[in-house]
């Protein structure tokens, strides 16, 4: 048996968006464009094909050319790729794909739509680690999407995998996230799946977030997080209170889809989705634009972005971003 891969999966990760060409192809040089802003940003782990990179909609050689530039661009941060299916066989494929492209771990949601007992999760998961022998694994929890609840005590049988390192917790249930994080053998880590969340499922013992927020503001949700982690309430509360309109904002209407609509305001992508989802209402989109200027983002940039100059706000390597400086809260420092 190989011995699992070791990688650090705390801290802030990034959800990554998928972006797309007003065609409705897939966009690589602004998904290369996003990930070189986020990684600019300071997050510590890169999550692409996920939920909010629409997995559900990419054909294979999408999935593959996305890996490969999400790689390609890491600057030396562990890539988590999105690999879940509810189709076990195929959750094994993309997994063992994304080992063969050099990711360095797999992100893998529960089986959705066939409401698996916990036998059926533990068969799942092993076969899944079985195809990528030495992968590190997170489990990924989010039971609005998949109609099925990754309970404390499911979750505890899974633990017994090797490869499982992590679980993702996007139930949105504080008392769930609280009873995982106080069981938790050694060695495993709990990240917090909703950015709203974050501050008091760190301070419930999360290791991290996995962050849709970030693919925006990168240095600030980092700032939340870091300041969460070590222990600075004050100032991770302050943090919070600045960029909760902005979070909001992201899930007025389902995920990525204010999103896709941050990212045309800010100059890092398109606007769109492929069906079902639909863009953003004119309503969000206001909405949104407002929450981000209030939180310092000059928009106006955009334009210059969309025809190929730098992003809005892009933060700069090496110091604090515009939108960080305008932000910050009273004795709160992004970095």
């Amino acid at each position: 048996m190989r011995k699992t891969a070791m990688i650090d999966v705390s801290g802030l990760a990034v959800a990554l968006a998928t972006p797309f060409t007003k065609e409705g192809a897939v966009d690589l040089p602004a998904f290369r464009r996003l990930v070189k802003h986020v990684v600019a940003g300071g997050v510590d782990v890169l999550v692409p094909l996920g939920s909010t990179g629409e997995a559900a909609t990419l054909v294979e050689s999408e999935r593959d050319a996305l890996i490969a530039a999400c790689v390609e661009e890491c600057a030396g941060r562990p890539v988590v790729v999105g690999t879940g299916s509810n189709a076990t066989a195929q959750a094994a494929a993309w997994t063992a794909r994304a080992q063969a492209l050099g990711a360095h771990g797999a992100l893998v949601v529960t089986p959705y739509y066939n409401k698996p007992t916990v036998a059926g999760l533990l068969a799942h998961y092993s076969a899944v680690a079985a195809a990528a022998p030495g992968l590190p694994i997170v489990a990924y929890n989010v039971p609005g999407r998949t109609g099925l609840n990754l309970t404390p005590a499911a979750l505890a049988a899974l633990w017994r995998i090797p490869q499982l390192v992590a679980v993702k917790e996007s139930s949105g249930n504080l008392g769930q996230i609280g009873t995982i994080a106080a069981q938790l053998p050694p060695g495993k880590r709990l990240l917090a799946g909703d950015d709203g969340l974050a501050l008091p499922s760190i301070a419930a013992g999360a290791s991290g977030l996995v962050s849709v927020l970030a693919n925006l503001l990168p240095r600030e949700t980092r700032a939340l997080v870091k300041a969460a982690l070590a222990g600075n309430l004050d100032e991770a509360r302050e943090w919070h209170a600045t960029l909760l309109p902005v979070m909001e904002a992201l899930f007025v209407e389902s995920n990525p889809i204010p999103l896709k609509a941050g990212l045309a305001l800010m100059g890092l992508g398109g606007d769109g989705l492929r069906l079902p989802l639909t863009t953003a209402e004119p309503a969000t989109r206001d909405r949104l634009a407002f929450a981000l200027s209030a939180a310092g983002v000059d928009l106006r940039p955009a334009a210059t972005a969309a025809a190929g100059g730098a992003p809005a706000q892009a933060p700069r390597p090496g110091g604090p971003s515009p939108a960080a400086l305008a932000i910050a809260p009273s004795g709160a420092k992004a970095s």
